[in-house]
C-alpha cells in the first residue's frame, strides 16, 4: 500500500520497502539492551521487533527451523539437516587440513630435525661433549641450508603423503566431533549459537574432539615423523617399507608407539587452541561492536579470524612443546637411522613419559625440553590460522552449497 508524507512542497508519496533477504547497514535495527538482535538469516528478534506484530506484507524474519528449536528448546527436536551438516564439518575440516599441512610441512620437517636428534644444540652441549657427539642441526637458518643442500626441495615435504593422510582424518574427525559436542551442549547447530558457549566448554570441547582425532589419525603420524625425521640416504624408501619395518620390529602395537604421551599432550594443546581460539574470537568482535558499531555475532573479518587463529597456535603450541619432544622420542626408538644424522634412540631407552623428560634434561639440559621450538612455533601459528580460517571459509562456502545452516 502507498504511503504519504508531508513535505515543505505538499504531500509527496512514498514506498513500504520489504526485505526479502539481508537489508542494508543502515535500516537495521539495534539491538537494545538485554535483547537479541536479529541477524538474517535464523537468528532471534528484540521483542520489539517481533515479526508476530509485524503487518503480513513485512519480511519473515524467523526461519522456520530456529522458530522449532526456540519454540521446542535447546535440544528438544532432532534438525533435519544434522547429517548433512556433519559431512560439511567432516569436508571442511579435512580441506583445511591438507592444505595448512602442505604450506607449513618446510617447518614441520625442520621441527622433527631437531626433536629426534639427541645431540645437545645450546651451550650445554659443551659439557655434554663425553655424552654425544657435536650436532647436525644447531639453527633454523642453518638447518634450512643444509636440507636444501643436501636433499633439494623435495626434503621439506619429506613425509608430506603420511601427513596429508594423518591431517585430512584428523581435522576432519576434530572439527566434526568439536561441531557435535557444541551443538550438544548449546542446542542449535548453528555455528553463530556455538559463540554464547562457556569458554569452559569450547576448552573442554577442544580436548575431547584432539584425543577422538589422534587415536583416529595416529598411526600416520608416526609414518609422517619416521619419513620426515630421515635425510639422504634415505633408510625408508617409501611409507610401505616403514610400515613394515615397525611391525616387524615392534608388532601391530608399534604403531602406536608414543601414543600415551601424544594423548597427554593433545588434552591440553587442542583444548587450549580451540578454547583460546573462540576466546580471542569473542574478544575481537566485542572490539569490532564497541569500535565500529559492526552488531553482528559473525562479524570478524578474514584478516581478524587470522589473527585469532595465529594467536591460538603460538599460544597451545608454546605450552605443550616438551610434551611434544618426548612423543617424537618414543615414536622413532629402536628403529633405523643413518649415522650421519645423529645418535639413534635404542629400544627401551625411555622406560615412561616420566623417565623421557628426567632423560632430556640430565642429558641435554632444559633446552632438550624445547628442542625445534622456534621452527614448530612458526609453523603452527600460521597452520592454525590457515586451518581455521580454510574451515570457515569452506565450511560456509559447502554448507551455502548444500542449503546448510
Amino acid at each position: 500500500m502507498d504511503q504519504y508524507k508531508d513535505t515543505a512542497f505538499g504531500r509527496e508519496e512514498t514506498e513500504t520497502e520489504t526485505w526479502p533477504a539481508r537489508p542494508p547497514a543502515h535500516h537495521r535495527p539495534k539491538s537494545q539492551k538485554g535483547e537479541r538482535r536479529q541477524t538474517w538469516p535464523g537468528r532471534l528478534l528484540p521483542r520489539s521487533q517481533n515479526p508476530e506484530a509485524a503487518p503480513a506484507q513485512a519480511r519473515p524474519l524467523v526461519p522456520l527451523r530456529a522458530a522449532v528449536a526456540m519454540g521446542a528448546g535447546a535440544g528438544a527436536a532432532e534438525e533435519p539437516s544434522q547429517t548433512r551438516r556433519a559431512l560439511v564439518d567432516t569436508l571442511a575440516g579435512a580441506i583445511s587440513g591438507g592444505i595448512s599441512r602442505t604450506v607449513t610441512s618446510p617447518l614441520d620437517v625442520i621441527k622433527i630435525r631437531f626433536q629426534v636428534q639427541l645431540e645437545p644444540t645450546a651451550k650445554w652441549g659443551v659439557l655434554r661433549r663425553d655424552v654425544y657427539g657435536p650436532s647436525k642441526y644447531t639453527g633454523l637458518m642453518q638447518a634450512t641450508k643444509d636440507i636444501l643442500r643436501e636433499e633439494g626441495l623435495p626434503g621439506f615435504w619429506r613425509g608430506n603423503v603420511p601427513a596429508l593422510f594423518m591431517y585430512m582424518p584428523y581435522t576432519a574427525i576434530q572439527f566434526t566431533v568439536l561441531h557435535k559436542l557444541k551443538t550438544f551442549a548449546s542446542g542449535s547447530s548453528r555455528t553463530e549459537d556455538h559463540l554464547h558457549l562457556s569458554p569452559y566448554l569450547s576448552y573442554v570441547s577442544g580436548a575431547i574432539a584432539g584425543s577422538a582425532a589422534t587415536v583416529g589419525s595416529y598411526p600416520f603420524d608416526l609414518l609422517r615423523t619416521i619419513l620426515a625425521s630421515q635425510g639422504e640416504p634415505k633408510v625408508y624408501p617409501n611409507m610401505r617399507s616403514a610400515l613394515v619395518d615397525i611391525v616387524q620390529t615392534r608388532g601391530v602395537r608399534g604403531l602406536y608407539a608414543g601414543l600415551t604421551p601424544t594423548l597427554v599432550e593433545i588434552i591440553p594443546y587442542a583444548g587450549l587452541q580451540f578454547g583460546s581460539y573462540d576466546t580471542f574470537k569473542r574478544s575481537m568482535m566485542s572490539w569490532n561492536r564497541y569500535r565500529y558499531g559492526i552488531e553482528e555475532d559473525d562479524s570478524a573479518s578474514s584478516f581478524q579470524l587470522f589473527l585469532c587463529g595465529f594467536a591460538a597456535g603460538t599460544f597451545s603450541k608454546a605450552a605443550c612443546h616438551p610434551l611434544d619432544v618426548v612423543k617424537k622420542r618414543f615414536q622413532i626408538e629402536g628403529l633405523k637411522r643413518h649415522p650421519r644424522y645423529g645418535a639413534r634412540i635404542e629400544s627401551s631407552t625411555y622406560k615412561g613419559m616420566y623417565h623421557a623428560l628426567t632423560e632430556i634434561v640430565v642429558k641435554e639440559g632444559f633446552g632438550g625440553l624445547y628442542k625445534g621450538l622456534f621452527p614448530s612455533v612458526v609453523k603452527s601459528a600460521p597452520a592454525g590460522a590457515v586451518t581455521f580460517v580454510a574451515y570457515e571459509y569452506i565450511s560456509d562456502w559447502i554448507g551455502a552449497k548444500a542449503g546448510v545452516e
